[in-house]
Parts: structure tokens; sequence; C-alpha cells
């Protein structure tokens, strides 16, 4: 048992924090699919275990996924940025002419002659970090001249962004935030954000302007436009309905997190499946608190996801390629702001959006992505922690 252990750890490469954040998140999905998805299967056929065997087999996947990726030496993926970012821009495109239409958005596309559906966006946000990170290291010399540096690059994200803008707006303006996040830790000046920020303000402010004066033009701003107003307490006369319908989950899910109490319950033990909108996806947090308590449940998972931050942020001081630095920082941005985002809408922090939360909520692209930007973001650890030996390699990125 001891050999086979000291072989996994041999085989297991990089930051070990990072690896346990990823074990321990695994196994919190795996306990609470299971116990949250009873309502789903009992609309379905009843039987739970399926969808459990379905987690497991996604699950596993990701982790197949994660440990190809975390061999390989980060160098290579910042070959595959432009590729991987105009890809991004052609599936977008296809999903949004073509894509499947479910609940009045078109976030999915089916794959010819092995029917699986792949949310699009999942992909573009990866894409579109990988790209930004790239970027940043070739333009690092400009970053101070604004139309040469940094417009280019705000381009790229424009890009990407108004792309997943009409059927998903949460995800958009979470990426786009990621991204300037980005831009400034990669050493885009004071002056230059400023910039970006009053630029960011007036294209909200305009699209909001849009979608009152033109509501055909936008399909999705209705729910858009209820979903904020409901969370900032102005929403009137036809609006209400929808609302109070974005409230009422959200009522619904303080109702789970307040039977929670403080301390552990147990798997199982959680009754707001009953009631709980999406206990398995979206209000996962909610459930997992009325299982396991406010500290273990809520806390314990608000902690591991800022480990996971800080675990970056400690790799990319001790990077040396540029490269690497801001790839590893963004993804773990992309996957710690994803989380807090979903967590934050439980305790009405941040209005309803409908992102899951990583690695722990039940579906497919999503955890299969997160899984590849764990991996990626491993290799960054793995080539770090081998020191002087990975030091010739950093100098060709």
């Amino acid at each position: 048992m001891n050999e086979l252990l000291a072989g996994i750890r041999q085989r297991l490469e990089g930051d070990r924090v990072l690896w346990g954040i990823a074990l321990v998140l695994t196994l919190a999905s795996l306990v609470t699919v299971y116990s949250a998805i009873s309502t789903l299967a009992y609309k379905a056929d009843g039987n739970s275990a399926k969808f459990l065997f379905k987690q497991m087999g996604l699950l596993a996947g990701g982790w197949m996924v994660m440990f190809g990726v975390h061999r390989v030496h980060f160098k290579y993926f910042g070959r595959l940025a432009n590729t991987l970012f105009v890809l991004a821009i052609a599936a977008l495109i296809l999903t949004y002419l073509f894509g499947a239409d479910i609940n009045e958005a078109r976030r999915w596309i089916k794959i010819p002659f092995i029917g699986l559906t792949v949310q699009t966006s999942d992909f573009a946000k990866l894409a579109l970090v990988l790209w930004v990170a790239k970027q940043l290291q070739m333009r690092a010399s400009v970053l101070d001249d604004f139309w040469n540096g940094v417009a280019p690059i705000l381009g790229g994200i424009v890009s990407i962004c108004v792309l997943i803008l009409p059927s998903d707006f949460s995800t958009a303006a979470m990426l786009g935030f990621i991204c300037v996040t980005m831009l400034f830790v990669g050493g885009v000046s004071w002056r230059h954000m400023v910039t970006i920020a009053f630029a960011s303000l007036g294209g909200i402010l305009m699209l909001y302007g849009v979608g009152k004066a033109a509501p055909d033009a936008l399909p999705r701003f209705g729910t858009w436009a209820s979903r904020v107003e409901s969370f900032a307490g102005f929403a009137t006369g036809h609006e209400t309905a929808n609302a109070s319908a974005e409230d009422y989950q959200i009522e619904l899910a303080q109702v789970a997190i307040y039977k929670g109490g403080l301390f552990p319950s147990g798997p199982a033990s959680g009754t707001s499946r009953n009631f709980l909108p999406h206990p398995y996806s979206d209000m996962i947090f909610a459930f997992i608190v009325e299982e396991w308590g406010a500290i273990m449940g809520g806390l314990g998972l608000v902690l591991l996801y800022l480990a996971l931050l800080f675990r970056a942020s400690r790799t990319a001081i001790k990077c040396d390629s540029p490269f690497g630095r801001n790839l590893i920082l963004g993804l773990g941005l992309m996957i710690t702001v994803q989380a807090l985002v979903n967590m934050g809408v439980s305790v009405r922090l941040f209005p309803t959006t409908g992102q899951p939360l990583p690695l722990v909520s039940y579906g497919g692209t999503s955890l299969l992505f997160t899984c590849l930007s764990i991996g990626m973001m491993l290799a960054v650890t793995r080539v770090v922690s081998n020191g002087n030996k990975s030091a010739s390699s950093n100098k060709l990125i």
C-alpha cells in the first residue's frame, strides 16, 4: 500500500495543495450530487444511481484530462493560444447561428455523429484567458502605449464577450472582469485602467439603454433586467412577476442555509432538495450548507477556493515566465471568481446568474473545462517546482 501511494505521489507532480483541493472538491461533488439529485431522478425514471454514475464518469474523465495536461510543459499552451482564440470565436458564432435553443438561450451546440452537447462559452473562457496571458507577454514592452499595447488586447476581450453576451450576460460580464484584472496584474498602468473602467461603465449603460428602447434587439434582456432590478429592489410594473420569481429562488436558498445551522448534520439529511431549484447545480452551495453546516460546508468551501487562488498567486510570484505567471493567475481567478459568484447568489450578494460551482456542480462541459484549467495550473506549478531544471525551458517562451 505504501509503495502504491509513493508511486501515485511520484506521478502527481506540481503543487500538492492544488491536487488536494481538487480531490476534496471532487469528493464533495460526488456526495452532494448523489444526495441532491433525487428530484431530477424522480422526474426521469426514479433511478438516482444513474446520475451518480454519470457524475462519476465525468469526474473520472476530468481527472484523466487533468493528469495528462499537467505533464505538458506550459510553453506549449502559449503556442496554441492564437489558434484556440480563433476556434473560440468560430464556435461562438456557430452556436449563435445554429445552437440548440434551450430556455430562450443558445449556449449549446451539438457535435455531429456523437450527439454530445457542448456549451461553447466554457471553451471560450479558457481560450480567452490563454490568449490574454500570451498577449500580455508579447506586448509587455508596449503596455504603456494604450493604442499599440492595450487596445489590441481589449479588442480580443470585447470580441469574445460580445459573442457570449446574447445568451449569457453573467458569463460575459464575469469573463470581462477576469480579463481586465489580468491586464492590471500583467502591468497595465492605473491611467489605462481608469480609461478601461469608464469605457466599461459606458458600455453597460449603453447596453441597458438599447435593451429598454428596443427589447427585440436583445431577446434575453428582460431576464437580465428583472434579475438586476430585483436584486437592486426597484422592479416595477410588468417586471414584478419575473423579479418575484428570481427573489423566490434566492429566498429558498436562504431557507436551506438557515436550516443548515453552524454544524454538519451529514449527507442525505437535507430536505431542501424537495423545494430548492437546481440543488445539484446552480444552488448547490445552499444545499451543501444545509447538510454540512455554515462552518464546514459554507466557510470550508470559501476557504478551499481562496486557497486555490492563493496557491496560484504564490506560484506566479516564483515563475520566471511572464506567460506562465499570467496564465496561472488568470485561471485561478477564473475558477475562484466563478465560485464566489455562485456562492454569493445564495446569500444575496449577487443577482441570480446560473453559474455552476466549479468542480462541484452536476454537469458536463463546465466540469471538464474546469479540470482542464486546473491541469494547466498544475503544469505551471510542476515547472516552477522543478526550479533550476526548468530555468532553461522558461527562457524559450
